[in-house]
């Protein structure tokens, strides 16, 4: 999953919230107290979710969300990424292997206590497919248009024509999906909770698709911020923006096995060292994106620390639309070059961390050792500049504060060690720190203003497309390039139906992104997520999926 999408403004939710007592019910060593107290977990997170419809929803904090209340047709399995029934118990594609169908579990139920069947999932796939207006920015519907491009019918010339065809439910537990041609991301990618099932019935009560405000300010309707409803093992009960408190409790009504908590809140505490002491006083039961430091100590403190396989990719960002030199390969070239990766990988990320050669891990499939490689040297970074006549370049280098990400555990230091590594090369660097949401990423991900900046990617499925197609398959305003031969090359590579053949095009590609040189790949790191000393029951994932259903106390 990506960083949140920008321009954003979430509405007000007056609630009631459980969140200071939640806090309080527990003991002062990260452990609770007596057995009714055990049913409370709060857990820090580094930020406040988005919004709580996943379809509109790309950040983690938002999603994390999503994965407790809501439900999708497949889903990866636990702590992997292999895809597994979800509310579809099996999954067959036609010959052709354009249309798939789907079998449903019966007997589940909304949070609302309507039926879950195939007519609603058609309600969903056609209020997706048939997005109008404000639900056709790339920042309200991301994920959609990543997966399935664009929608019935398209507003902008941009979009492409889209993957979803129709949805047709045969009868109450048989429903066909038709797509337009073959594609990679079916059906793993249905285990994005942006694909969710929702409750039409909800969906229609609040009004969920009319999305309003304007391209800069966003505003959502209240579906998505006070009543989000699926099928999942947690129901939404209230979210104090003001305290920075979300909570669900257990759906006592769940199909499948039934949380062991009754009530999981997440609350944002935005620096790390914080969220470290919370864990260490008891004001909270876990917390995510454990600093590399910090990991060993809280082991041998006696908490639970998970550390998730590095399913991920810091990248530096360069975006050739705005000044001028940096549309020139030599350039773009000369950055690579002057980077010190390993230096950075070696004392700014945890053990088990490494130097990024493609912008995916060596985990999937499609990965490429044999590509391009710009090992550091600063006399050829400053050779190249020479040659591209911009010994003066200046660039302006944009970093976010208030955040931790998976790939990203500390950006000032971050940004800190490429700025000096860039300067040795002779390239000025004037610093932009931006605050993460919605700055940074208004700056970042939207127009022409900035030259450098760092993201990153957690893979949501073990597909190469999910990477490097999600960056460079179509112009983004991240990057500022077109570049139709690479584009045609993805199209070409995601409707190859022979696996094998496509994970060469995989291959092939990821050297074509590393000759033309969009970016330079950093890292691949693996976070750690930790919890108290007496919290068991998570397995940890590396699309960051963890079932806080199975979460409970030792008693």
């Amino acid at each position: 999953m990506r960083a949140s999408r920008p321009k954003v403004a979430i509405a007000a939710v007056a609630v009631a919230a459980l969140a200071v007592a939640g806090c309080a019910e527990s003991d002062r060593d990260g452990s609770s107290g007596d057995s009714k107290k055990k049913d409370t977990l709060v857990f820090g997170v580094a930020g406040d979710p988005k919004v709580l419809d996943p379809s509109f929803a790309s950040d983690g904090e938002s999603l994390r969300v999503a994965r407790q209340v809501f439900e999708t047709l497949v889903r990866p399995e636990e702590g992997g990424t292999k895809v597994t029934p979800g509310l579809a118990e099996s999954w067959t594609p036609d010959a052709a292997g354009t249309t798939w169908t789907f079998k449903l579990r019966s007997g589940v139920k909304f949070h609302d206590g309507t039926e879950f069947n195939a007519e609603a999932v058609c309600k969903n796939f056609d209020r997706w497919y048939n997005a109008k207006g404000l639900m056709q920015s790339p920042d309200v519907t991301a994920y959609w248009q990543d997966v399935m491009g664009g929608f019935a019918k398209n507003e902008s010339t941009d979009l492409p024509p889209s993957l979803f065809k129709s949805c047709t439910a045969k009868d109450a537990t048989t429903v066909d999906l038709a797509f337009t041609r073959v594609s990679s991301k079916i059906p793993a990618a249905l285990m994005l909770p942006s694909f969710s099932m929702h409750s039409p019935k909800a969906l229609e009560q609040y009004d969920a698709s009319n999305v309003g405000g304007t391209a800069e300010d966003i505003k959502y309707p209240s579906y998505a911020t006070e009543h989000p409803t699926g099928t999942g093992p947690f129901k939404f009960k209230s979210w104090d923006v003001a305290n920075k408190t979300l909570t669900i409790e257990r759906n006592d009504d769940y199909h499948g096995t039934k949380a062991k908590l009754k009530t999981l809140i997440f609350k944002t505490i935005s620096d790390e060292n914080a969220r470290k002491q919370a864990l260490r006083s008891g004001d909270i039961q876990g917390y995510d994106l454990v600093g590399p430091a910090d990991v060993e100590p809280l082991k041998k403190e006696g908490f639970n620390v998970l550390t998730r396989p590095a399913f991920n990719v810091l990248y530096l960002a360069i975006n050739q639309s705005g000044n001028p030199k940096l549309a020139d390969l030599k350039v773009r070239q000369a950055i690579a070059h002057a980077l010190n990766r390993q230096a950075l990988v070696d004392s700014k990320l945890p053990p088990g961390a490494k130097v990024a050669l493609n912008f995916m891990p060596d985990t999937v499939e499609g990965w490429n050792g044999d590509v391009t490689k710009y090992e550091y040297d600063v006399e050829k970074a400053k050779k190249l500049l020479a040659e591209a006549g911009a010994t003066n370049l200046k660039l302006k280098f944009h970093y976010p504060t208030e955040v931790t990400r998976p790939y990203m555990p500390n950006p000032k230091d971050i940004f800190e060690l490429l700025s000096a590594d860039l300067k040795a090369a002779g390239i000025q660097v004037e610093a932009i720190p931006l605050k993460w949401s919605p700055d940074y990423l208004n700056a970042t991900t939207s127009g022409s203003k900035h030259d450098l900046h760092f993201l990153g990617w957690t893979g949501d499925y073990g597909d190469a497309y999910n990477f490097i197609g999600t960056f460079f398959d179509r112009k983004k305003d991240e990057w500022g390039f077109t570049n139709k031969a690479l584009f045609d090359q993805f199209k070409d590579a995601d409707s190859t139906a022979d696996p094998a053949a496509r994970v060469e095009k995989y291959k092939a590609l990821n050297k074509a992104v590393m000759d033309f040189l969009p970016g330079v790949p950093v890292s691949h790191s693996p976070p750690a997520i930790v919890f108290g000393k007496d919290v068991t029951g998570i397995k940890a994932s590396p699309l960051t999926d963890e079932r806080y259903a199975s979460a409970e106390f030792k008693s």
